[in-house]
């Protein structure tokens, strides 16, 4: 974290542990007269990653990972994560201070319901919530006679002494030449949708949307290009965004032509007030918006619109610019993770390999590839019992060696000026067990299933997902995540609206979507198993006597997947030549690109099944 504090005159006094952190914040609630307080992995862009700054969930209570929430009660205090962290909450988090929770079989909602009593009030900021989680919360704490109560400002801020400061990082253009469309194309387009549906202007609070629309990137947050703004899309192309002019540089000043102006960001709450004063039609995204914009904008008198951000789905439609980048970045990645295999195989037996020197060689790799700009996460580096920790971080504590008879799974990625990636595999050191093999091929199947499927236009990521889950669930196995997450243009390595998950979605895969295809297997205590590629939707060939479009997908990852732990007699001969197809594909991109001792191990590693 930063070492400046935003407040030095209050850095005396810091509270080090959990139950000191807890014991300062129930006191500063006291003094509010509130009975409880939320505490949401969130900022006030609604970020998935966040700057240091805003990671109260962190800083509260010791949890890492990227989702998750915290409700701090006078006697009692609970955690909520999903499927990905119930492993990792249990080993980070201190569980006599806070109860941890799967928050998909006991929803924060839930929870409320049973523990909230008539006459209590919950505080929350109005800043960290969409105005869609504000309504869900407000009816579960109306149910039991308890008051939900916007903060004006956070609590935990107060007793957060050592805070660091809000970054401050330069913005830059991202060039038309990765973009594919200029950002003035953009804006003329959604600017004519506005005027279609009678809407003055959209609020736009995600950064990755106003990095999209105006062809932008920054440094606010770790390993995500982001600049930390908000912005305001008028209905006659003109934008308005608020950002600290720190920020700005002169490549962005030359970048940004005349209909797009710079506001100071303290003035936002101004601005809001003046489009209410003028009785303009705001359009407002209550699933992605912080619910404290609705509230401006209401008590102004303006009337909202409640709509899609519209830069969500045209950001998710790469184009073909965007799509080209994306098989480029992809093979020099391909490179990068083939060279890291290579050396494991000749490395993984001797004994000095740990997690720790895998992931710094893999890291090291990846960063002497063209165009590379940032690892796109914390590559994850997991051996045997790690790997059921399905978003594992090593560390000097953790860091442990890799031995024979292990599975080591790599989950990695890199952010490259043309592209994202995103890649996981599952890695036999010396000789695996039966059972390993067996779970590793009902994974691949699965994964196979997905990124061989066809079908019709209007498809949901919810209908995909059975296709990936089926051959675990044919010997009663699951995995507890989704199977696939949309993925951004050198953005966001998570990118909605699009995904494949047990979850039901209303949004249909459409061409140029990216998403993941990532099914897994894990065992507490002893394993884990994940198979991923990223593969983008395209237009299905066209079949005789079919009266409808149908889709499929093409995969852009480039990287064999481990022959030690593939059951040829559990795949099908469809599948068997899917996967030497596959590896024949990767053997002719990379060959002529690696060094030798790569190009011997690649021609091992795509030796045909039988």
């Amino acid at each position: 974290m930063n070492a400046k504090i935003a407040n030095k005159s209050q850095a005396r006094d810091i509270p080090h542990t959990v139950s000191e952190r807890v014991r300062t914040f129930r006191n500063e609630l006291q003094r509010r007269e509130l009975t409880g307080f939320l505490v949401p992995h969130a900022d006030e862009y609604q970020n998935e990653y966040l700057p240091p700054c805003a990671e109260r969930l962190t800083w509260l209570t010791g949890f890492t990972g990227s989702a998750g929430t915290a409700i701090v009660l006078a006697h009692r205090a609970a955690i909520f994560v999903d499927g990905r962290y119930v492993l990792q909450v249990r080993k980070q988090v201190d569980s006599e201070v806070f109860e941890p929770h799967h928050s998909t079989e006991e929803p924060v909602t839930e929870w409320l319901k049973a523990t909230l009593k008539s006459g209590h009030t919950l505080g929350y900021d109005p800043w960290l919530h969409s105005q869609q989680e504000i309504r869900q919360l407000r009816k579960a704490c109306e149910t039991v006679g308890a008051k939900l109560v916007a903060c004006d400002t956070n609590p935990l801020d107060r007793v957060w002494t050592d805070r660091p400061l809000p970054p401050l990082n330069p913005v830059v253009p991202h060039e038309v030449q990765y973009a594919g469309v200029s950002s003035t194309e953009k804006r003329e387009q959604l600017a004519e949708k506005l005027l279609t549906t009678g809407v003055d202007v959209a609020v736009i609070t995600a950064p990755d949307s106003i990095a999209w629309l105006l062809n932008i990137r920054g440094k606010d947050v770790e390993h995500t290009p982001l600049p930390l703004s908000f912005a305001l899309l008028h209905c006659d192309g003109t934008v308005g965004v608020f950002m600290d002019d720190r920020k700005v540089t002169p490549e962005l000043q030359d970048h940004l032509d005349s209909p797009v102006s710079i506001l100071s960001p303290d003035s936002i709450s101004g601005v809001l007030d003046q489009l209410g004063r003028e009785h303009k039609r705001v359009q407002y995204d209550p699933k992605r918006s912080a619910s404290w914009i609705a509230a401006r904008l209401s008590n102004a008198g303006a009337t909202i619109v409640e709509d899609d951000d519209p830069c969500i789905l045209p950001k998710a439609r790469k184009n073909s610019v965007e799509i080209a980048g994306a098989r480029a970045a992809h093979q020099r990645d391909g490179v990068a993770v083939c060279q890291f295999l290579a050396w494991l195989t000749r490395e993984g037996l001797n004994g000095h390999v740990t997690e720790l020197a895998a992931q710094d060689f893999l890291d090291a790799r990846r960063g002497a590839q063209a165009g590379w700009r940032d690892l796109s996460f914390p590559t994850i580096s997991a051996a045997g019992p790690h790997g059921a920790i399905v978003h594992y971080r090593a560390s000097e504590a953790t860091n442990c060696r890799l031995e024979s008879g292990m599975v080591y799974l790599v989950d990695s990625g890199g952010q490259y000026i043309d592209g994202t990636t995103d890649i996981t595999r599952t890695i036999a050191i010396g000789t695996p067990k039966a059972e390993y093999r067996d779970r590793y091929t009902r994974v691949l199947k699965g994964h196979i299933a997905l990124a061989t499927a066809k079908f019709p236009k209007g498809t949901t990521g919810s209908q995909l997902d059975i296709l990936a889950r089926r051959p675990l669930w044919e010997v009663g196995l699951d995995y507890d995540h989704g199977t696939g997450h949309g993925v951004g243009s050198y953005l966001g390595v998570h990118e909605g609206p699009q995904r494949i998950s047990k979850v039901a979605s209303s949004v249909a895969l459409e061409p140029g979507m990216i998403v993941s295809d990532e099914p897994g297997f894990y065992l507490a205590g002893e394993y884990g198993i994940r198979i991923e590629n990223l593969i983008v939707v395209l237009p299905g060939k066209k079949v005789h006597g079919s009266d409808r479009e149908f889709l499929a997908f093409e995969t852009l990852t480039l990287v064999p997947y481990d022959r030690m732990l593939i059951d040829s007699e559990l795949l099908t001969s469809r599948e068997r030549e899917w996967v030497n197809a596959y590896h024949a594909r990767v053997r002719a991109t990379h060959m002529p690109l690696v060094d030798p001792d790569t190009a011997s191990w690649l021609d091992m590693a795509t030796v045909p099944l039988v």
